[in-house]
């Protein structure tokens, strides 16, 4: 009897000396921005330390890894993610069955941009992101460019902008610089397939104005403004490197105008990161994808941290999530760290980067187009749309293979028709 007491009593010191212990388990996130890799990690790192969690990050994304073939795969191995991210309804709809609905958390009121499908709540908001047409102001200054009269645009007064900046390149032997730093190759359809034809479903349009992207979905095309699209791609083609353009990555579109020496870029304030050795200002302007009366950026809450509904680390993975949206430390890293711009509410930190700040200043001015592509169907930006405009670039830079313009316009008709089959 006093032998299966003392055991007893072995068992019980054994439990409360479990649980005074750190939890052990292993939270693990898989996220799609390779920009943000390292901040995330030293984030996760030490909040990890001071939660007794150990906290493992995933990157996978840009131009060497498919998010999306990945993602399937990390859900096929032993350790699947606690924490995964997906980009609107169409990430949405592949990921159902795998997503968590959020219960009442205490970020949800501290933010008008969460993930909903019928009233309930399944995504965080990463961050507020956007983009335009960012420009280096130095070179547009010197070239003689009234900033100011371009932030409501026509694809007209872009061609006079750009050949005005081509003249002033010629004028000084400037002959390494471009006036577009533009990338359409097949690693880069994510800016082409998405963000570039993102414009046709909503530039011009009120920001909760859904009609396009509902159409397209029905397989229905709107002519008139697939061809103003059509119209803006070529001259972004015909005024980029054509090296570049055809075949260069995130990393050497990017470069360039990081270097001083292009005078726009089609790309998001995510690049912030790449400028801090830049010594030139500079900002965003709209975009022209229709023929005449641009005056907006593309803003919106692109991605959404979800929980894996299978995960064994549900109640970890809500508090890092609270943690991050709702915590000093969590601000800290979003807007100093990360050089995001928060969809919380509470955060009272400014971006100190150019992008970001530009991204914040259009914002609050009301002058945002939205973000509708992520809604498309899975694959239809980047796999079928991406490689058509891979083709006419090739054409515009080189005036031979690839696709005419017409063609282009021929071929996206057909893919949104096949929508509706």
């Amino acid at each position: 009897m006093k032998k299966a007491l003392f055991l007893f009593s072995l068992v019980l010191v054994g439990l409360v000396v479990a649980a005074c212990q750190p939890r052990e388990e292993t939270l693990i996130i898989f996220q799609n921005k390779v920009e943000i890799d390292q901040v995330l990690r030293d984030y996760a790192e030490a909040w990890g330390e001071a939660k007794g969690v150990n906290v493992e990050v995933k990157s996978c994304g840009g131009d060497t890894c498919a998010y999306g073939t990945q993602i399937l795969a990390e859900f096929q191995s032993d350790e699947q993610p606690d924490i995964f991210v997906i980009e609107g309804m169409g990430g949405y709809n592949i990921y159902a069955d795998k997503i968590l609905e959020f219960g009442d958390e205490d970020w949800l009121a501290d933010t008008d941009l969460a993930f909903t499908v019928d009233g309930k709540v399944y995504g965080f908001p990463v961050a507020v992101e956007g983009w335009g047409m960012a420009y280096n102001e130095e070179i547009l200054t010197a070239a003689g460019v009234d900033i100011e009269a371009l932030k409501v645009v026509s694809q007209a007064e872009y061609a006079a902008v750009f050949e005005q900046i081509q003249t002033y390149y010629d004028a000084n032997n400037m002959n390494d610089y471009v006036v577009v730093s533009m990338a359409a190759g097949p690693g880069m359809t994510w800016v082409t397939g998405l963000h570039n034809f993102n414009g046709y479903l909503s530039a011009g349009l009120d920001y909760d104005d859904n009609s396009v992207i509902t159409d397209l979905l029905a397989g229905e095309v709107d002519q008139a403004r697939l061809t103003d699209l059509a119209n803006w791609v070529e001259l972004l083609f015909q005024y980029a490197d054509s090296t570049t353009l055809r075949t260069g990555g995130y990393d050497e579109q990017v470069g360039i105008f990081a270097s001083g020496k292009a005078a726009f870029i089609h790309q998001g304030n995510w690049t912030d990161g790449s400028y801090g050795d830049s010594d030139f200002d500079m900002g965003y302007l709209p975009h022209a994808t229709m023929a005449t009366g641009n005056d907006s950026i593309f803003i919106g809450a692109p991605s959404f941290y979800v929980i894996n509904k299978d995960s064994a680390n549900i109640d970890a993975a809500k508090e890092f999530l609270n943690d991050l949206a709702l915590t000093e430390e969590g601000h800290d890293y979003m807007v100093n760290e990360a050089n995001m711009v928060p969809a919380f509410n509470s955060v009272t930190l400014t971006p100190s980067t150019p992008l970001s700040a530009a991204v914040m200043e259009w914002n609050q001015a009301g002058k945002a187009y939205a973000w509708w592509q992520n809604d498309m169907p899975s694959g239809f930006g980047m796999e079928t749309l991406g490689p058509i405009y891979t083709l006419f670039a090739t054409r515009v830079s080189t005036g031979s293979g690839g696709i005419t313009k017409a063609e282009f316009i021929a071929q996206v008709t057909a893919a949104i028709e096949a929508l509706g089959s």
